[in-house]
């Protein structure tokens, strides 16, 4: 009988988070997580059942070892287990146990919510790709039905947690005793703030955590890195430890994947992002961390978001354009243009300021006193009629065209950033938008560290900690919030006290260096030799194993940029 579907579109499969897996992935999971030819499998949002016709092959294989193969009606071979799977949509599920049965399994799918499915602690195996749909899309009953779910193994969930946290949880309370998890994942589960009661359950509740890491995009044209889970024994944990493979794609899964090493985090519900470093990185950053010679960017004052206009095109104004309006000096503020290129050397002079005004950047922030002149009311009718005030950020303010004001900072902190967040000293003392972070110094260490800690802070220990306190992001880019911010590495107030003198001689040269484009390896080698070499005295092998992992972390993320901004979730 021929089945009658409604097409399942790819905008339909994006908003639900579904894409489809390579068949090698999906193998290579079903060939770890099936180890018996009577296991039972669940693909618990399967799509095209792409994990369970790999389950079903699997099963095939042993059962051939074990004898116990037996031909169908029609000649096919068909094994006794029947595969079972759940898929949301309710064309695609019937389409997908088609699929499976027309290869000659016996297959079970439901149609349905998979939160919705009560787990029964009946398989040896559940494998699959659990949908990505990221927290502004995932809310309403289907972020409530998810808690819920989680909340089933203890797991509390934030608003802020995409999909596939709560899956992963969900999927493993349908393992029995001593059962295994094969799960895509996305590299989230290392790093992001949300997934650290995941990563908490996952150690607890598993004998053995192992995760396979892959240096370039395993799904084309999809920006988010992923990472392969396999936890093996469900309800025999705790795991002391995680083991970690690497290989470069997919296709090479199916080769002998070096064992890099284990790995114990500290907490269990920590980052997992220095996972990534090699041995020797690894204890060296532990030894610098312990040694109270580095302390976190938060002990030296307070890191906070900058101000958000709802509309930085009208709100943040060139000159040229300003003198046009007619504006009076009153109604604007200097402000440091949008995005970050400019921030890349050590200060923020008002020079540097007048040089972008000059040039014709946007300078300066519209925000008028609460009589506006004839001028700005002119603007302001402007901005109605452009539909400014419609936007969310400005129909919840009264005015809606007075922007809330944020203090000018005494550092600028760049926090999108293709290869290191910098930390630039606000001479200029301007306003700063949201593109850019304001650190707000201790009033004990504003002296010393307005100039010192951009400075002291391009050490090879500061920018691989950004590695593992950011979080990598569309097209390559690494991320850095303030609460993230606030973990990075920087130099203890002494330790720069001590090292003035020797700081200011490599000041020119430092700067020199980052005024030239790929100059930021040189300006750190130079940083290293004083503060890391020879302040601290680490030897000079250690501080080179701190700047290979950060040349590795940083690589592996650029590898994943320039792709689409298509979430992803395959099958």
């Amino acid at each position: 009988m021929t089945l009658q579907l409604t097409p399942d579109t790819a905008e339909a499969r994006k908003a639900r988070g579904a894409f489809f897996t390579p068949p090698e992935l999906c193998r290579y999971v079903a060939d770890w997580a099936i180890r018996s030819a009577s296991d039972e499998v669940l693909e618990p949002s399967c799509g095209q059942a792409a994990f369970l016709l790999a389950a079903g092959e699997r099963l095939d294989t042993l059962a051939a070892v074990a004898g116990d193969i037996r031909s169908g009606e029609r000649g096919i071979e068909l094994h006794q287990v029947e595969l079972h799977g759940v898929e949301l949509h309710r064309d695609s599920a019937r389409q997908a146990e088609a699929f499976v049965r027309s290869a000659g399994y016996k297959a079970r799918v439901l149609a349905g919510d998979f939160f919705l499915v009560p787990p029964n602690g009946r398989y040896d195996a559940v494998i699959g790709n659990p949908p990505y749909v990221r927290y502004q899309d995932f809310a309403g009953e289907a972020r409530s039905r998810s808690r819920e779910a989680a909340l089933r193994a203890g797991v509390s969930l934030t608003r802020l947690a995409s999909s596939w946290a709560a899956f992963t949880v969900h999927s493993a309370l349908f393992l029995k005793p001593g059962g295994r998890l094969g799960l895509v994942l996305p590299a989230e589960l290392l790093s992001v703030n949300y997934a650290a009661e995941v990563r908490r359950f996952l150690m607890q509740r598993f004998r053995r955590v192992r995760l396979m890491l892959f240096t370039e995009r395993v799904f084309p044209g999809v920006q988010e890195e992923v990472v392969l889970l396999l936890a093996d024994g469900y309800g025999h944990g705790p795991a002391d430890h995680c083991e970690l493979q690497q290989v470069r794609s997919a296709v090479e899964l199916s080769g002998a994947a070096p064992l890099i090493r284990t790995w114990k985090p500290d907490p269990v519900e920590g980052k997992w992002t220095r996972s990534l470093l090699s041995t020797a990185a690894l204890e060296t950053h532990l030894t610098i961390e312990r040694s109270g010679y580095f302390t976190t960017l938060q002990s030296w004052g307070e890191t906070t978001l900058g101000m958000v206009t709802g509309n930085n095109k009208y709100f943040a104004l060139p000159a040229d354009r300003a003198s046009e309006l007619g504006l009076r000096s009153d109604e604007l503020l200097p402000l440091s243009p949008p995005g970050s290129r400019h921030l890349r050397g050590l200060t923020f002079t008002v020079a540097a300021h007048q040089q972008l005004t000059s040039t014709g950047s946007s300078t300066s922030l519209f925000r008028p006193p609460r009589q506006p002149s004839r001028a700005a009311r002119r603007y302001i009718q402007i901005g109605e009629r452009l539909g400014v005030h419609t936007a969310y950020k400005c129909r919840v303010r009264t005015p809606w065209w007075r922007v809330p004001l944020v203090a000018p900072c005494d550092v600028l902190l760049t926090y999108m950033n293709a290869d290191s967040p910098r930390l630039c000293a606000n001479h200029a003392g301007t306003h700063h938008l949201n593109s850019v972070h304001g650190v707000y110094l201790r009033p004990e260490l504003r002296e010393l560290g307005i100039d010192l800690l951009p400075l002291g802070a391009l050490t090879s220990m500061t920018l691989l900690s950004a590695e593992t306190v950011g979080r990598a992001y569309g097209g390559g880019m690494l991320k850095l919030e303030p609460k993230e911010a606030d973990r990075l590495a920087v130099p203890e107030p002494d330790v720069l006290r001590n090292a003035r003198t020797a700081l200011a001689a490599i000041r020119p040269q430092v700067a020199a260096r980052l005024s030239r484009p790929g100059g930021l390896a040189e300006a750190v080698a130079l940083v290293d030799d004083i503060l890391l070499v020879g302040e601290l005295g680490i030897a000079a092998s250690e501080v080179k194993s701190l700047r290979d992992a950060h040349v590795e972390l940083a690589a592996r993320r650029a590898a994943r940029g320039g792709a689409s901004r298509a979430l992803a979730r395959a099958r």
